[in-house]
């Protein structure tokens, strides 16, 4: 059981892990100046990028180039849908392989990104082995880029499972003990430069059912502020106690992005409300985002890591204690653990620059 090392934390064995690296880089008009037009320029990057991954085992990539936020998550079937701000990639990563260009017509891209998503069975042991590949197959194509730009480049890694998948009668689970991305790609013969930024961070979405309404707003309410006082007041209550005190609550209808603070700052448009923490502080924060005019569907509640949570043995005391707290916290709204899921999705991101070829 956890509590015999509370070191690991104990996942069903129904969880779901993704992988997938972003590359991107900005270019500029003497970058577009090499092509007959900025269509001629996606369609020949992409040609020559994907030429290159047969050698290097790369599987599924997709060039952006319509400034869309890509955004990955597990499904049975494989498909792709675009929204004003967004790409989402939908796919297994057992089966699914493929290449695809996005860009607009008489759209000239600010940022040109790359989505490297990661395929195969053992997502988790292989996440060094893959991201080596993909720095190499970068490297290779920047020598190809006109004036051979520096890339930012970030790995994403998500593992997701039911809250309460025991309840359900899932029994069987995994014991991770979750190491920092630096340690583990170290551990195996993965360099990664010494200026990165890490960031760990937990998400929560919890519908706002007709139970939850009815418990806090009065019948015709037109100020939604009550509903959203206290859920907030009951998720900071849950994680008091436990260490967890960089806490974040999305309830304005917009998707939560979560970013380091080095490169982002806080941010919305139409679809997403941007999400800055600062890895290295470990200062108290609560960021709270919500319209006392506006009801929404679902919230989101996001509980970040700070430096002291990713010990030498790594991020498993950390999730023991975001179990516990979201434990408190579905209990004190009655959630039924039988009939509802609350699916929590445990993210890792490293970030850094490969510079200029």
């Amino acid at each position: 059981m956890a509590s015999h090392n509370p070191h690991r934390v104990y996942i069903s064995t129904t969880a779901r892990s993704n992988q997938y690296l972003l590359a991107e880089f900005k270019p500029d008009a003497a970058f577009y100046q090499q092509f007959s037009s900025h269509e001629a320029c996606y369609q020949q990057l992409a040609q020559q990028l994907f030429a290159l991954l047969p050698q290097y085992d790369l599987r599924n990539v997709q060039l952006i180039a319509n400034d869309k936020l890509p955004v990955v998550r597990f499904h049975q079937e494989a498909y792709t849908l675009q929204t004003e701000k967004q790409i989402l990639f939908f796919y297994n990563p057992k089966y699914h392989e493929g290449q695809g260009i996005f860009s607009q017509p008489d759209y000239q891209a600010r940022k040109i990104r790359v989505v490297f998503l990661a395929t195969g069975e053992e997502l988790r042991s292989q996440a060094a082995a893959f991201h080596s590949k993909v720095v190499q197959c970068l490297q290779a194509w920047q020598q190809q880029l006109p004036g051979k730009p520096a890339l930012k480049l970030r790995d994403h890694q998500q593992l997701s499972y039911d809250l309460f998948a025991k309840t359900k009668g899932h029994k069987e689970s995994y014991g991770y003990k979750l190491r920092g991305l630096y340690p583990r790609y170290k551990a195996r013969h993965c360099a990664l430069p010494d200026e990165h930024s890490e960031l760990t961070y937990v998400t929560v979405t919890l519908p706002l059912t007709r139970q939850l309404k009815q418990q806090w707003l009065a019948a015709g309410a037109t100020d939604f502020s009550p509903l959203y006082q206290q859920l907030q007041q009951r998720f900071v209550e849950a994680c008091a106690g436990k260490k967890l005190d960089r806490l974040a609550i999305v309830a304005n209808g917009l998707t939560p992005v979560v970013r380091s603070s080095k490169w982002d700052q806080i941010e919305q448009n139409r679809e997403l409300q941007k999400i800055s923490f600062n890895p290295d502080c470990t200062e108290p924060q609560l960021l709270t985002f919500w319209q006392a005019d506006k009801l929404v569907e679902s919230a989101h509640f996001i509980i970040v890591a700070d430096k002291d949570d990713n010990t030498e043995f790594g991020y498993g005391r950390f999730m023991n204690q975001v179990e516990d707290a979201l434990r408190s916290f579905a209990r004190q709204l009655e959630i039924p653990a039988e009939r509802q899921d609350l699916i929590v999705r445990f993210y890792q991101h490293i970030s850094y620059i490969l510079p200029a070829a």
